[in-house]
């Protein structure tokens, strides 16, 4: 089942469940993919987002509440940061399984060397090839700290 059923299979469960929010969750979920949907339809591509967008919208939405997550507890508003990472929880539903430390290291290796990188100029490659393969699975900004000091090495 690709991830737009999961997602709306999710919402009419929350629906029966009368799990309000869970379900705005997905509702919110669901508007982000239609909105790139619109915006890809825009520029000519009649079908809309692709598998790894949904995973790329999806990481970048658990990415924003956690920084608003951050805010709030620096805030001293601990019911709406824990609201966000309620809504981390029900993102993270949807998304592969976060790489370990020690994945994350051994996938920056093989980018590496898939690209024939030798240098830090050859950074924006190794990062290209770990997006195309990785996506949702990883933290790109912590990767591309470790590309960098593997390729400033």
């Amino acid at each position: 089942m690709d991830l737009r059923a999961r997602v709306n299979e999710a919402v009419k469960q929350a629906m029966r469940e009368k799990a309000m929010g869970r379900l705005s969750t997905l509702r919110l979920i669901n508007a982000a993919i239609k909105d790139r949907d619109i915006a890809a339809r825009g520029e000519g591509n009649e079908q809309g987002v692709g598998e790894a967008d949904v995973l790329a919208i999806l990481g970048k939405m658990v990415k924003q509440r956690r920084e608003s997550a951050k805010i709030y507890e620096e805030s001293g508003r601990l019911d709406l940061a824990e609201q966000e990472l309620g809504e981390i929880g029900v993102i993270e539903e949807f998304l592969p399984k976060a790489l370990s430390e020690a994945e994350v290291d051994a996938a920056v290796d093989a980018a590496i060397a898939e690209v024939g990188a030798e240098s830090i100029r050859d950074m924006g490659k190794v990062m290209g090839a770990l997006k195309a393969k990785y996506t949702g699975q990883m933290d790109f900004g912590a990767a591309g700290g470790i590309v960098k000091a593997k390729l400033s090495a």
